[in-house]
């Protein structure tokens, strides 16, 4: 019953701060800051990377991007290099997903540590408020629909999962996970994004459909390819920061994973339209 209180009372304030600041651009942009240093520390206890390097490549990046989204949001060329930011972090995480399904263990020399650092996790972040900013101007309802179809996903997959799910969807990494459980986080995510394509009046239902199949499958592989990360590094939780949770990491890594395809469906919206 304790850890049951404690589990809740951690997931109200993690949530709570998030939707809170989804109100305010500056707020926002400092939250994710703070959540990808946190989620940066873990990384790298993870993958044994002992540098400091990794925090300021983030803060440059992170810090450049956020400058311009507030003070220059139609230069061009800043466009035109989120747009190789992008491309390179769909490739990092399509080799992720490779490794994933080939391999017993994830590579980690130490320049695919800095890739893993860079264009997995950093660029995450940055892909995070520049959906807030699709309309080129600050309206962060559909940064709140995707975490809502996140939300959505994770705990209808485990509910499936826990009292329907027979078939285990990746039993060596994530004995847990049923495709029962996918199936059913994925339903209830196509179910939501109704919800939220009436109530935000942001995307279309087609749109937001597509968007939770988008953060349905991508989502489900980055808590796989975490939960590989963790397995090889024999740790149960990425941290401990969140009481009942474990660690940020393990909050957001669907979200992490998902950002850059998340950005490029958006992307491609503003291109057809």
């Amino acid at each position: 019953m304790k850890e049951t209180l404690v589990r809740s009372l951690s997931g109200i304030l993690y949530v709570s701060m998030l939707i809170l600041s989804l109100n305010y651009h500056v707020p926002l942009i400092i939250l994710f800051f703070v959540f990808g240093l946190l989620s940066l520390r873990e990384l790298k206890k993870l993958i044994q990377f002992n540098t400091l390097i990794p925090y300021i490549i983030f803060t440059l990046l992170y810090g450049g991007v956020a400058f311009w989204q507030l003070n220059y949001p139609s230069n061009k060329g800043i466009q035109e290099a989120i747009q190789i930011l992008m491309v390179i972090s769909i490739f990092v995480n399509l080799f992720l997903i490779k490794d994933l399904f080939s391999r017993k263990s994830i590579p980690l020399f130490s320049s695919k540590r800095f890739l893993l650092t860079t264009f997995y996790l950093s660029s995450a972040f940055i892909f995070m408020i520049l959906i807030a900013d699709y309309y080129d101007q600050f309206n962060a309802n559909i940064l709140l629909g995707t975490f809502i179809l996140v939300w959505c996903n994770d705990s209808f997959a485990y509910l499936v999962g826990k009292n329907f799910g027979k078939q285990k969807l990746f039993e060596k990494i994530s004995p847990k996970k049923t495709v029962e459980g996918f199936l059913g986080g994925l339903f209830f995510s196509c179910v939501a994004s109704y919800f939220i394509a009436t109530f935000t009046e942001t995307l279309n239902f087609t749109n937001w459909l597509i968007l939770s199949i988008i953060v349905s499958v991508f989502g489900t592989l980055g808590d796989l390819v975490e939960s590989k990360f963790k397995r090889e590094a024999n740790v149960k939780d990425s941290g401990v920061i969140m009481p009942g949770h474990g660690g940020l990491l393990d909050r957001l890594d669907s979200i992490i994973f998902a950002a850059p395809f998340i950005y490029l469906f958006l992307r491609f919206l503003k291109y057809v339209s």
